[in-house]
């Protein structure tokens, strides 16, 4: 059986001891196990990150981006072999596992542009004879600690930016996907990379706990859960670190009157069933405006819900394959009847979804459920599975309250020809990203990624410039360069003052 080991100093690293299984969410059977490493493990990297770094972070920028460059070449070169993995492991489609790839691929192409980005800031004659620049150097030793849920992507957000910047960076994957950030790291050695710079170690709680402890890391991003990142946030705060952890999400699509209701119906497809709903940008509330908006969009939604092909992560015609484990499955599914307990309608039941010859595999169909209202539980949590929940609004402040007063807040959407009441809304929504007639509005990688109150904790966002300053520290420098004597009195020493 195959076995996914640690990724240290360039060369493969067991650990002995723990081992956790990984299974083919196609058929349920266990494919391969992973080491689970301990505060040891991570020594041993952060020795390697502390031996590498300080070498990297004086290689010019542009040799850097070089590296980038090859590395987004190789990726490119070899993202069939990548999605066909990704996939084994989490079980969305191939395409969906691209697009995962893809996604990453972009931040790497913004870093390489690190040149550009790092150039610091100048002021000549701040005062007679004196010069005043900033520089951004590196924090030194970074670590990424990533999802399930987007094993490719999250990574290579994390690890683009932290090692352009150059920082030594480690990545700690989920223990249910790990091998495509064990290849990703492999390929960034292939690029030019110098080992010790990007490593994996895998593991779990105890892991993570060494990783917010260890007194030589000095920066960490999560992806994950919200309690997780508030624990994440807290512990690695408390350690003096500088941390960016996002949490979870619940975000809404608000449908208009005057909305095109065959192109939300085809956006809402994707949006809230794709990768079958495992994402945090997922679109899984809907709020039509008015009675009549609820009943032409779910007359229209039904027959396209009931299209959704369910295939395993190879099927090409399949829309979403498998979810991760069995364990989720039984929570999502739990979810479902739990909605229905508290007053939900189903419309659509995707329980009991078993496809032939993967009777065994993870799958879940698509559900809908209408007349969900704010004070049920299932409407406040995390569902993180195919299901769209359909919640009614009389009016548009009503429907603009709903997002804004949700205890998450990652995305939103609203669809609409109305400009007015599109920008109204944005302008207004208490979210952090917001997509008008887009479903999922994940800004491109020269932006930033983040949301709003328990969907992220701390004050700087994913990738873009945002990233580079998370990744970076600023030092300002006040240089003198006199003419003549030190004592001279047109040459004097005056720092500018207020005032």
């Amino acid at each position: 059986m195959r076995q996914i080991d640690h990724l240290i100093a360039g060369g493969g690293a067991t650990s002995g001891g723990r081992m956790s299984d990984i299974f083919d969410p196609n058929n349920g059977g266990v494919q391969a196990r992973v080491a689970l490493g301990d505060a040891a493990v991570l020594d041993r990297a952060v020795a390697a990150a502390q031996a590498a770094q300080p070498g990297w972070a004086m290689t010019n920028p542009q040799r850097r981006a070089r590296v980038m460059f090859e590395f987004k070449r190789l990726v490119e070169a070899n993202i069939d072999s990548l999605a066909e993995l990704l996939s084994s492991e989490h079980g969305k489609v191939i395409a969906d596992s691209k697009g995962d790839i893809q996604r990453g691929l972009e931040v790497i192409e913004f870093c390489c542009g690190i040149p550009h980005v790092l150039k610091g800031e100048y002021t000549q004659g701040a005062g007679p004879g004196i010069d005043v620049y900033s520089m951004r150097q590196p924090i030194g030793i970074g670590a990424g600690i990533t999802p399930f849920n987007f094993p490719a992507m999250i990574p290579l957000w994390m690890s683009g930016v932290a090692i352009a910047t150059g920082n030594a960076f480690i990545i700690k994957p989920s223990e249910r996907d790990p091998s495509v950030p064990v290849r990703l790291a492999e390929l960034f050695l292939e690029a030019g990379l110098p080992e010790g710079i990007c490593q994996v170690v895998n593991g779990d709680k105890e892991m993570v706990d060494a990783i917010l402890d260890h007194p030589a890391i000095g920066a960490i991003s999560f992806v994950g859960s919200s309690d997780i990142a508030h624990y994440v946030y807290n512990r690695g705060v408390a350690a003096g670190k500088r941390v960016q952890a996002m949490g979870g999400a619940k975000n809404h699509g608000i449908v208009m009157p005057d909305a095109d209701l065959d192109q939300v119906v085809n956006d809402l497809a994707g949006a809230a069933f794709g990768s079958a709903g495992e994402r945090c940008m997922a679109l899984p509330v809907v709020v039509p405006v008015g009675d009549d908006t609820a009943e032409r969009l779910k007359a229209k939604l039904i027959p396209a819900i009931e299209a959704l092909r369910v295939g395993i992560s190879t099927d090409s015609e399949a829309h979403y394959g498998p979810v991760v484990t069995a364990a989720h499955k039984a929570k999502v599914e739990g979810w479902i009847q739990k909605c229905a307990d508290e007053g939900g309608e189903i419309i659509v039941d995707g329980r009991g979804f078993s496809l032939q010859g993967h009777e065994e595999g993870f799958f879940i169909g698509p559900t809908l459920i209408d007349h969900v209202t704010p004070d049920m539980e299932s409407y406040r949590e995390e569902i993180f599975g195919p299901v769209l929940q359909m919640v009614r609004a009389p009016d548009f402040e009503t429907a603009l309250s709903l997002p804004s007063k949700h205890q998450y807040g990652n995305g939103v959407a609203i669809f609409t020809r109305n400009g007015h009441a599109a920008r109204e809304f944005a302008a207004r929504v208490n979210v952090g990203m917001v997509g008008i007639n887009v479903p999922i509005p994940v800004p491109v990688a020269y932006h930033t990624f983040g949301g709003w109150k328990r969907s992220a904790f701390g004050d700087t966002n994913q990738h873009g410039m945002e990233g580079v300053k998370f990744w970076t520290k600023v030092k300002t420098v006040t240089a003198r360069w006199p003419d003549g004597g030190v004592g001279d009195g047109a040459n004097a020493f005056v720092i500018p003052t207020m005032g």
